[in-house]
């Protein structure tokens, strides 16, 4: 691919990219709220290049990683899309460290490693500032459970393998978008590889979950596909007999695939996963919400504006929004991200009054949050320079909120 970019116009780059990745002009496109024509003429150059921020947008629709790719030289660090965070070397530390060899005393217990890793996430969704709160608690977790991956046997092995699992899983959550996409890898492989030595279909469908939401991010939209529709395939002969856990877990799989189907631009498979998810929703008792995933009724409805959002149906998506009690989304992040899906949507319509006063919203429940997405950054940037005059003072002081030099 290097060798391949080299000499060539920004233009020619998002082209080839675009094309290696198998993505159509018009996914892309709406992805990024533009049209299909004006992503062709930015392609053969008709169009100057976009600003950094409309290149950040893009190089998350396609999965680029270092925005280099698409201009040849590297960017102000201002408007990269992937930002930074305090927590990353202490994570980086725990997850790469070698354990050469390990201490069989004090004996691990298997119950309190669940319960730990069971606080850490719910830290996680009720945190303001979930990355720094769980950054000063799950690198130690994480180190604790891998010794007693070592130390125990049998079943009790099998169990420290699916809490390892579970911290490993939400040690990608709070590295997404933070930190370099080997250290991202690395979480998300060692999630999947515990849960393998858990033997257990939930710690695997779970591990799905997580492998697909960085194969989704990095332009693999197929494989995360398949992944989790074959995770909630291994969950199917247990949802009449299991536990609300499991039927959660299938019905986040199916969430997933509505997402990667809606990115790919397959309305029918969106829309059909969604309907599956939601049906799920119903037969969980009121109120429920799996513990990683948070997967019940108010996470089904604030996918489904994810959903329309990504399938460019702006005005189904603000309706779904309007429909949605935010107090009822059990996870201060994903209420921010109700917020920034609403945002979004706006913005596809080109309201950017709303655009912005909305957005304000999501950052004044989660600034953390919203620092750390691109997708917020990037509308934010493109608000500074498209929002007009009215909005101007507002825009950029939100821009600079999150980050962005302006």
């Amino acid at each position: 691919m290097t060798d391949e970019l080299a000499g060539r116009t920004i233009g020619e780059r998002i082209q080839i990219i675009r094309e290696r990745r198998g993505k159509s002009r018009p996914v892309v496109a709406g992805l990024v709220g533009r049209s299909a024509e004006w992503l062709k003429a930015v392609e053969k150059g008709r169009l100057h290049p976009p600003r950094w921020e409309k290149l950040v947008q893009l190089a998350d629709a396609l999965g680029v990683q270092d925005l280099s790719e698409l201009t040849g030289e590297k960017p102000p660090t201002t408007m990269v899309g992937r930002g930074s965070h305090e927590v990353v070397p202490a994570m980086r530390e725990a997850i790469e460290e070698t354990m050469l060899s390990v201490s069989p005393e004090p004996r691990p217990d298997p119950a309190d490693l669940h319960r730990r890793t069971a606080d850490a996430w719910a830290l996680w969704h009720s945190s303001p500032t979930p990355r720094k709160s769980v950054g000063r608690i799950l690198p130690q977790i994480i180190r604790d459970v891998r010794r007693a991956t070592r130390v125990l046997e049998g079943d009790e092995r099998r169990q420290a393998h699916a809490a390892l699992s579970a911290a490993y899983a939400l040690a990608e959550q709070a590295l997404a978008w933070v930190s370099d996409s080997a250290l991202l890898w690395l979480s998300a492989d060692r999630c999947m590889a515990s849960a393998e030595q858990a033997d257990d279909p939930a710690a695997l469908a779970g591990a799905a979950w997580v492998v697909g939401n960085v194969w989704r991010a990095t332009g693999r939209e197929d494989d995360a596909y398949r992944l989790v529709t074959d995770a909630a395939g291994l969950l199917e002969p247990y949802l009449d007999n299991g536990s609300d856990s499991v039927r959660a877990l299938w019905g986040s799989c199916r969430l997933h695939a509505a997402i990667t189907a809606a990115r790919m631009g397959r309305e029918g498979d969106a829309l059909w996963n969604l309907d599956r998810a939601d049906d799920m929703a119903a037969r969980l008792p009121g109120g429920y919400a799996h513990p990683w995933t948070l997967f019940g009724r108010a996470n089904a409805d604030l996918t489904a504006v994810s959903v329309q959002v990504d399938l460019r149906k702006s005005g189904r998506a603000i309706d779904t929004a309007e429909q949605i009690d935010p107090d009822s989304v059990p996870s201060v992040d994903r209420r921010a991200r109700l917020w920034l899906e609403t945002a979004r949507a706006y913005h596809q319509r080109k309201d950017y009054t709303a655009t912005l006063h909305v957005l304000q919203r999501a950052t004044k429940i989660s600034e953390e949050s919203m620092r750390c997405h691109p997708l917020s950054r990037g509308i934010a940037g493109d608000l500074v320079t498209s929002g007009g005059r009215m909005v101007q003072s507002e825009v950029r002081g939100l821009a600079r909120q999150l980050g962005l030099t302006v």
